[in-house]
């Protein structure tokens, strides 16, 4: 598919993913009505309001009064307030256009080598419905320093400020960046029509099961290795002497690990390994989703695998993550709103670790296809060349 024709559900992808993110926010007010409360319950409430918040371009409370400006009295103290609430909506307007800026990108390069024709449809929606989640996350995270400049405390504990607020907004992504990827599926479906055959990449199975190993391998080296509760706790308390990055432990702890584990000690064994079945899950859908990546390409390429990679990451991360909310056993007392607040967390460390895998598969499948193709120029020159070699001819 020629860019111009992904270029317009993946526009189309992006300004609706844009447009739903904005309406989930203004909705926050709705939250505070006097008989909201008494409608959905407190708890739901307050749930649903954490989750809305960071989408919403209504400042906060304490915003709004001037919050940090104590020290300023009459008109001084007013323009303090003008100024923080000016970098507060300056956050919220990159936050809305970095949505779209990082999903289009994306968008446009998995509906070109992932058109949903010829049987692609389910892999296509379930890419873009990753890749959605991964543009909103990109997007809180390079607004969040002027969300934190406008609270009036930028430099107090700058990075563990910024590892708070990465994490934070991403139930909503779930919902909305799965009605973008449909909308995006079924236009790029359309602009499909007449775009000529589109051929899927002939890849040896051999060299498509070694690719997804290794990029599974390297998923594997932050699920199992630096998740490991001793690791974590010494990635999460580095923190270089003073300074305006110092303690950058949370930081590195929200990019680098897709969970946390810790040996059974002292409970049932049973209920460790079916804690644990929800990592081999993660494992088990990465594997098969790399697996199976190459052969639904139109093209194999670098960048295309390291996306897809990231996204075949973020869907395990989903999976393993339902499957705990199944067998969670204390989802009668807390409701399934609280537990399903759990959705969604990740995306950044499947995003760092995820492009890695996805370049480790590339180059994995395309040594041994190498490999494959000079033996078997060799094995043919071989075997032209036998019969003029045979005893008895000149």
């Amino acid at each position: 598919m020629t860019y111009r024709r992904a270029a317009i559900p993946a526009l189309a992808g992006g300004l609706l993913l844009t447009a739903l993110l904005w309406w989930a926010g203004s909705s926050t007010n709705a939250l505070h009505l006097p008989g909201t409360t008494g409608v959905i319950g407190g708890r739901a409430t307050a749930e649903l309001t954490t989750w809305l918040v960071p989408w919403s371009y209504d400042p906060p409370a304490a915003l709004r009064i001037g919050a940090g400006t104590s020290a300023g009295i009459g008109e001084s103290a007013e323009a303090d307030s003008s100024r923080y609430l000016a970098l507060y909506a300056t956050a919220m307007q990159i936050r809305f256009g970095a949505v779209f800026a990082f999903f289009v990108p994306g968008a446009l390069l998995l509906v070109r080598r992932l058109p949903p024709v010829h049987g692609r449809m389910p892999a296509a929606l379930l890419a873009l419905w990753a890749w959605g989640m991964v543009a909103g996350t990109l997007a809180v995270t390079v607004s969040t320093p002027w969300l934190i400049a406008s609270h009036g405390r930028g430099s107090y504990r700058f990075l563990p400020q910024l590892a708070g607020m990465i994490s934070s907004g991403r139930q909503v992504l779930v919902a909305t960046a799965l009605v973008a990827a449909t909308v995006t599926v079924l236009a790029a479906r359309v602009t499909a029509k007449g775009a000529g055959p589109l051929l899927q990449a002939v890849v040896p199975a051999r060299a498509a099961r070694l690719a997804a190993t290794a990029g599974t391998a390297v998923i594997a080296l932050s699920l199992v290795v630096l998740s490991y509760h001793p690791v974590a706790a010494a990635i999460q308390t580095v923190s270089p002497d003073g300074g305006f990055f110092a303690e950058p432990g949370e930081l590195l702890r929200v990019w680098l690990l897709l969970g946390a584990w810790a040996v059974p000690e002292g409970g049932p064994i049973g209920s460790w390994l079916l804690y644990r079945a929800a990592d081999v899950l993660l494992l088990a859908v990465v594997w098969w989703v790399l697996r199976r990546l190459p052969g639904l390409l139109t093209r194999v390429t670098v960048p295309a695998m390291a996306v897809g990679a990231v996204c075949a990451t973020v869907l395990g991360l989903l999976a393993s993550q339902l499957l705990r909310l199944a067998t969670d056993g204390s989802g009668l007392r807390w409701g399934l709103l609280h537990l399903s607040g759990v959705l969604g967390s990740g995306v950044p460390a499947a995003l760092t670790w995820g492009l890695v895998a996805g370049v480790a598969a590339a180059v994995t499948l395309r040594v041994t296809v190498g490999r494959a193709e000079s033996a078997d120029a060799t094995a043919a020159v071989k075997g032209t060349a036998r019969p003029w070699n045979r005893p008895g001819r000149a």
